[in-house]
């Protein structure tokens, strides 16, 4: 089992492939719907998902797909289980497992995450859908007083159970631990908080035995909060966050898998662009992008059947773009050049 976990790995943080984030959760896809003006339906988030896996060249860029738990049990129009299309397409499937965050008692503006109670049989179950990697994902702030070790312990503890489980059911696990950007920090800090919470993670996952050549890291970059008088260059965010990774993350880890994490489609291009431009790490450096590879696909479809084929384009030209920048190859000039 450990080996096809590494096999799985691997061929997520493929050369010039990397992570589509589609398991956002009903709420979250509501507000998404609500911007274009299209209701929260099971069948419009059905054709909407669909839409995205059946992008004709999408797969050239694009590895494999994080889906919601929902999403995992419906089918294409063809009656094909979205599961099965997407291997046929090459695209490895995935499944968001955490259930959200919750207010973490006795520290006020603190949160962790929950979704431990009965996850081994989730999981179990998940794997017969055929899910072959999963997700869970841990949010700490930056404020005054905040995050607090106990913050960050609580979220590393959780995030090690949730890895050991997601291996013990053959299930590649993808950690994600993001500092938040909404806030008015500094660069520095983020610099500060992201090491702080890498070693914690990465001692968690050690003491629970979680295989590092099994597992994929998806965390923030490290990027000034949008409250910040001072934002960083495309430079700082690659050089800061090099940094940062070099000093916590095992070189056993195959790949990281940044998420976008507020940033626009095509800052969060940039930035991947700058750090592989720079020579990367020991690790793949690829992207597990939600809103960053979606808006432009979002936004074209407005929820009408004659526009699919103009989002699916928008689609695969943000993922190309996407895929250059796995190579430092990305340029401001291939935003225009649809």
């Amino acid at each position: 089992m450990t080996n096809e976990l590494k096999e799985i790995a691997k061929a997520l943080v493929a050369p010039g492939k990397g992570i589509l984030a589609a398991d956002e959760s009903s709420g979250t896809i509501e507000k998404r719907f609500k911007t274009i003006n299209v209701p929260s339906t099971e069948e419009n988030r059905r054709a909407y998902r669909e839409l995205l896996f059946t992008s004709a060249g999408a797969n050239d860029h694009v590895s494999g797909v994080i889906l919601f738990d929902e999403t995992l049990r419906q089918k294409a129009k063809d009656g094909s289980p979205f599961p099965q299309l997407l291997n046929k397409l090459g695209v490895v499937p995935g499944i968001k497992v955490d259930k959200g965050t919750k207010p973490l008692a006795g520290f006020p503006n603190e949160v962790v995450t929950e979704g431990l109670d009965g996850l081994r049989e989730r999981f179990a179950e998940y794997h017969k859908l055929g899910a072959r990697f999963s997700k869970w994902r841990a949010v700490i702030s930056i404020a005054a007083g905040i995050p607090t070790d106990y913050c960050i312990s609580a979220n590393a503890h959780a995030l090690a159970r949730y890895a050991a489980l997601s291996q013990e059911a053959g299930i590649v696990p993808v950690v994600e631990p993001e500092v938040l950007m909404d806030g008015t920090n500094t660069i520095e800090e983020c610099y500060d908080v992201t090491t702080r919470v890498l070693k914690t993670v990465f001692n968690e996952l050690y003491g629970h035995r979680v295989d590092f050549y099994g597992m994929l890291l998806k965390p923030n970059m490290v990027i000034a909060g949008k409250g910040c008088p001072k934002q960083a260059t495309t430079q700082e965010v690659a050089g800061g966050t090099l940094c940062c990774l070099k000093n916590c993350v095992p070189a056993a880890v195959p790949g990281v898998v940044f998420l976008s994490g507020g940033q626009s489609a095509a800052q969060a291009t940039a930035n991947l662009n700058a750090m592989n431009a720079m020579g990367g790490g020991p690790w793949q450096l690829s992207f597990s992008y939600g809103r960053a590879l979606q808006d432009a696909a979002l936004k074209t479809w407005k929820g009408e059947a004659a526009n699919v084929v103009s989002a699916q384009k928008a689609y695969v030209h943000r993922a190309k773009l996407c895929g250059a920048a796995r190579y430092g190859k990305y340029t401001d000039a291939m935003e225009k050049a649809a």
